[in-house]
């Protein structure tokens, strides 16, 4: 597979589900290199997953823009594609014929699609398993098969939605190390969010702190390791424990502002229960749905 990345460029990004409900995030701006891998943390309702959404042209934003290189993202495209939390195969469907199904949507020869699955299957480790159906997988296995479903279409950024969490300790890590590795051969660029501050460490080129309700960019830190990255690794706690008390510094300040505004008699806004429409356009499968 050849080289591929994307300049991200995220302007004056703001979002409320309806004209009723509260502001989800608020002028969020972002910028990343092709080929750089992002980690978004933050705790639950500051809207990093709705941000997401809307990378991936899966949700509208009521204002900005996010711009692909020179591409203005209106909607889902082969181009970036998402994993989420559960990796939604199709359990009557083979390894094989799962991975390649958006290849066969999107019209491409029997030869092309069997020559590009047996290549990402090689990548992710999953070559033996080609013909294995896939309820007779583990979950680590299965989430391995959505992962190679999203890189078959050969995207420029990955996005992934906690892909991981429901995973063992160990699973997890190796999933972690390989997504990272990957990324890096093919030069793609990654945008993960999580609540997990190992996984932003080991996956990430930088970590975006967004917190407050709405939520903003409150800081924006690089991760410098170079090498491989074990958990044990002393750079690597050092950088853990630098990023935990940047992101504990960052929810206790927006903690006690919204208990300011609050007293006030403002009320602060939470997404968590409000109700929204994808854009019609995530039904195509022009997009890896993992």
């Amino acid at each position: 597979m050849a080289k591929r990345g994307v300049h991200i460029r995220i302007q004056g990004l703001t979002h409320r589900y309806s004209a009723r409900s509260p502001v989800t995030f608020d002028r969020v701006a972002i910028e990343a290199q092709p080929g750089e891998a992002l980690a978004i943390i933050g705790r639950s309702g500051c809207g990093k997953s709705t941000l997401l959404h809307i990378v991936a042209g899966l949700l509208r934003a009521t204002d900005g823009t996010v711009h692909l290189d020179d591409t203005l993202v209106e909607g889902p495209s082969p181009r970036w594609v998402m994993m989420f939390q559960a990796p939604h195969l199709f359990p009557w469907m083979q390894v094989a014929q799962n991975v390649g199904i958006g290849l066969h949507f999107a019209h491409r020869s029997k030869e092309e699609i069997r020559n590009r699955v047996a290549e990402t299957l090689r990548l992710v480790d999953l070559e033996d398993f080609a013909n294995t159906n896939v309820q007779d997988l583990s979950g680590g296995q299965q989430q391995r098969v959505a992962l190679a479903r999203s890189l078959v279409m050969e995207p420029e950024l990955l996005l992934l939605d906690e892909p991981f969490s429901a995973l063992d300790a160990f699973t997890r890590a190796a999933l972690q190390r390989d997504v990272r590795s990957i990324a890096k051969r093919l030069g793609i660029n990654v945008v993960i969010v999580t609540h997990d501050i190992d996984e932003a460490v080991l996956v990430s080129d930088r970590a975006l702190i967004m917190a407050g309700k709405p939520g903003r960019i409150v800081h924006d830190l690089p991760i410098d390791i170079s090498g491989p990255r074990e958990r044990q690794d002393p750079a690597v706690q050092e950088t853990r424990a630098r990023l935990m008390r940047s992101f504990e510094e960052a929810t206790r300040s927006q903690t006690e502002a919204s208990d300011e505004e609050s007293s006030d008699g403002s009320v602060a806004g939470s997404d968590s229960n409000a109700h929204y429409e994808v854009a019609p356009a995530a039904e195509s499968f022009s997009v890896t749905r993992a």
